[in-house]
C-alpha cells in the first residue's frame, strides 16, 4: 500500500536559539522526538546509569514485595517465577530466577507456559498444579495483571502472588500480595514505558539493595552493583523485543544493556550469536551488536522457541553454563526460527486468499485457519496489517478453543475494543497495538467482526488512517558522509518512539539495478544526483511482488526516482561502508 510521505517541519528558530550548542541536524531530530527541555536532551544524548536510573523503591509496593521475597528465601519456602513464552517473558524470568538463587533461595523454579496448552498468563490448572506442589509464593513477570480469578484462586490456596507486569491494566486489579507495574492507577513510579524485563530488573534492584543493607557483598563475595549490571543484556533484549518506547529510563537501560551484550559472559548468548553468524568460531564479533541485532537476530530466535515448541529451550539456553548444551540448544533455536519463517510465509499467502477479494473493502480484517499454529497467528496478523494498513485478527483452533491474535494501526486500540466487549471472550489481554484472546464460541465470530467494525468507525471518525511515512528531512546525496553517520550514532539505540532517522532525496538517476539474495527478493540500486555523486541503495523484499510491485523489473537505467531511506553501515571482512536502506520509493514519470 502506498504511503503518504510527510517531511516533518523543522524546529522553530527559538529552539535553535535555546540550544546553540546543538548542530542543526541534531536539534531537528530531537525536536521531532518531542525532546524539548535541556533535562530531556541531556538524558537522551548522554544517558548516565548512576543519574538516570530511578530508585526501585519509588514503586509503591516495592518495599512490601522485597520483604515478602526475602522472608521466603530465609524460610526456604517454595518460590515459582511464572513468566511468558516470548523474549520479554524469558528475559524477565532469567533475571528473577537468577537473583533469587544468588540470594540463597534453594527451592525456586520457573514456569513458562506452553503457548498452545496453557495460553498466555496464569491459568487455573497451573495454579492448582502449583498448589499441589506446596508452592508458597508465585512471582509473575511479563504477565499476571489480567489474571484476577487465577490470582484469587492462588490466594484461596494459601499462595501469595507478587505481580510484575507492564501490560494494559484492567478496571479491577487482581488481589495480589503486591503489584509492581508502572501503569497501575496512582503508581508514582516516573517511567511508564518499562518492558516486562525492565520491571523485573527493578525488582532485582530492590532485592539487591535490601540485601546490601545488612551484607557488604553477595554470598559468593561478588558486589551487588557488579552483579546487577551483568543482567542489563537481558533488559536490553526484553525492551527492544517488546518494542517499548526507547526513551527515558528504558533508553538508558537499553544503552548500557548493549554495552553488556557486546561483552556478554553468557555462554548461551554467545552460541546463539554464533548460529546467527554474528560471531566467528574464535568468538570475534563481525560487527558491533546494536538494537538491530536484538530485533532481527536475537529476539526472533528466542521467540521461535515459544512459537514452534516451548520457551523452555530459550530459557535453558540463556541459563546454562555448559558449552555443549548451549551449542545444541542454540542450533535448535536457529532451526526453529527457519521453520517459523517458512511457515509464516506460506500461511500469509493463505490469509491473503481469504482477503482478496472477499474482505478487500472491509475496514478491519479477520483471517482464520483450522490448523494454523497458535504461535504463528500473531505474525500472520502483523504481516497482513502491514500489507493492507487495517486492524487485523488471525485466528485458529487450539485444544478445541478458538484463539486469536491481533495487530492494529494508529488510532484504534485493540485492547480498548476487547475491553468493550468482554462477553465474547474467556480470556484476553494485550496493548493498544496488539492483543490476544480466546473466543467463547466460534459461532460468535461474525458478530465479533461486526462489533469491531462499529468500534473502529466510531474511534476513527474524522481521522485520516492512511499509512504515513514521517521523514526527518530532505537531503542532497552528496551530504551523506561519515560525519553525518557519526551524528546519527548519538541517537542509538533506535527503537519505538526513537526510530532511525529517515531522509528523502529527489530526482536520482538510476545507474544500475540488480536483484540480490538467494531468491532475488531484494534489490541493489546504484543511483546518482546527476554526475556529481553516486550512492548504493539496498531494499529488502522489493522484488517479490509485495503490494503489486517488483522494483527489479520496474526500474531500468536512466529512470528517475525519489527515495526515502535510512543510513546505516554495512560491515564485512573488516571493511565498512555507508549503506542507504530504502524505506519507500517512487518512480518519476514526468
Amino acid at each position: 500500500m502506498n504511503k503518504i510521505w510527510k517531511v516533518l517541519d523543522p524546529a522553530p528558530q527559538s529552539f535553535f536559539q535555546e540550544h546553540p550548542e546543538l548542530p542543526p541536524l541534531v536539534a531537528n531530530l530531537l525536536y521531532h522526538r518531542n525532546l524539548r527541555t535541556q533535562e530531556q536532551i541531556d538524558e537522551f544524548l548522554n544517558p548516565d546509569y548512576l543519574q538516570d536510573i530511578h530508585s526501585p523503591f519509588l514503586f509503591k509496593h516495592m518495599e512490601k514485595a522485597c520483604k515478602r521475597i526475602l522472608k521466603s528465601i530465609n524460610k526456604q519456602e517454595k518460590i515459582v517465577v511464572h513468566g511468558d513464552y516470548d523474549a520479554d517473558g524469558v528475559s524477565s524470568s532469567i533475571i528473577l530466577v537468577s537473583v533469587l538463587k544468588k540470594l540463597g533461595a534453594e527451592h525456586v523454579d520457573v514456569f513458562l507456559p506452553h503457548r498452545e496448552i496453557d495460553g498466555y498468563g496464569l491459568n487455573k490448572f497451573t495454579i492448582q498444579m502449583l498448589a499441589e506442589q506446596k508452592t508458597n509464593l508465585i512471582i509473575t513477570c511479563d504477565c499476571g495483571i489480567s489474571n484476577g480469578p487465577e490470582v484469587k484462586l492462588a490466594k484461596d490456596a494459601g499462595i501469595d502472588v507478587i505481580i510484575t507486569d507492564h501490560h494494559t491494566v484492567p478496571e479491577k486489579l487482581p488481589p495480589a500480595y503486591a503489584i509492581i507495574h508502572t501503569l497501575v492507577p496512582g503508581e508514582p513510579y516516573p517511567d511508564k514505558g518499562l518492558a516486562g524485563g525492565g520491571v523485573a530488573f527493578k525488582l532485582m534492584q530492590g532485592l539487591l539493595k535490601k540485601h546490601h543493607e545488612t551484607n557488604e557483598t553477595l554470598p559468593d563475595g561478588e558486589t551487588h552493583e557488579a552483579y546487577e549490571k551483568w543482567f542489563l543484556d537481558m533488559v536490553a533484549i526484553a525492551s527492544v523485543a517488546d518494542m517499548v518506547p526507547l526513551l527515558g529510563e528504558s533508553r538508558t537501560l537499553t544503552k548500557y544493556g548493549l554495552i553488556v551484550l557486546n561483552k556478554t559472559k553468557r555462554i548461551g548468548l554467545q552460541k546463539l550469536l554464533l548460529e546467527a553468524r554474528l560471531l566467528t568460531e574464535d568468538g570475534t564479533k563481525k560487527r558491533e551488536f546494536d538494537s538491530y541485532t536484538i530485533g532481527f537476530q536475537i529476539a526472533p530466535r528466542i521467540n521461535a522457541a515459544g512459537r514452534m515448541n516451548h520457551a523452555n529451550a530459550a530459557y535453558n539456553l540463556l541459563m546454562t553454563e555448559n558449552p555443549e548444551e548451549a551449542s545444541q540448544l542454540a542450533h535448535e533455536l536457529d532451526e526453529s526460527n527457519q521453520e517459523r519463517q517458512k511457515m509464516t510465509e506460506e500461511l500469509v499467502k493463505r490469509a491473503i486468499e481469504q482477503i482478496e477479494p472477499a474482505q478487500i473493502n472491509d475496514p478491519v480484517l479477520i483471517v482464520y485457519g483450522d490448523n494454523w499454529p497458535p504461535g504463528i497467528i500473531g505474525l500472520i496478523s502483523g504481516k497482513i496489517k502491514d500489507k493492507y494498513n487495517k486492524p487485523t485478527i488471525a485466528l485458529t483452533k487450539n485444544e478445541g478453543e478458538m484463539v486469536g491474535s491481533g495487530r492494529s494501526i494508529e488510532g484504534f486500540s485493540l485492547i480498548g475494543f476487547l475491553q468493550s466487549v468482554p462477553e465474547f471472550f474467556t480470556k484476553f489481554g494485550g496493548h493498544p497495538m496488539a492483543c490476544g484472546f480466546s473466543l467463547k464460541d466460534a459461532e460468535m465470530l461474525p458478530e465479533l467482526k461486526k462489533k469491531m467494525i462499529e468500534k473502529f468507525l466510531i474511534d476513527t471518525a474524522g481521522m485520516d488512517v492512511s499509512p504515513k511515512l514521517d521523514i526527518d528531512a530532505d537531503i542532497e546525496l552528496d551530504k551523506i558522509d561519515w560525519d553525518l553517520y557519526d551524528l546519527l550514532s548519538k541517537f542509538e539505540p533506535f527503537g519505538q518512539n526513537n526510530e532511525k532517522p529517515k531522509y528523502l532525496t529527489h530526482n536520482l538517476v538510476v545507474q544500475t539495478v540488480e536483484p540480490v539474495g538467494k531468491e532475488g527478493k531484494h534489490i541493489r540500486i546504484m543511483a546518482s544526483n546527476g554526475a556529481k555523486c553516486v550512492k548504493k541503495f539496498v531494499g529488502w523484499n522489493l522484488c517479490n511482488g509485495n503490494n503489486g510491485s517488483n522494483w527489479c523489473k520496474n526500474l531500468v537505467k536512466g529512470d528517475k526516482i525519489d527515495v526515502v531511506f535510512e543510513i546505516s553501515v554495512n560491515e564485512w571482512n573488516g571493511n565498512r561502508e555507508l549503506q542507504l536502506t530504502i524505506c519507500d520509493i517512487v518512480k518519476n514519470l514526468g
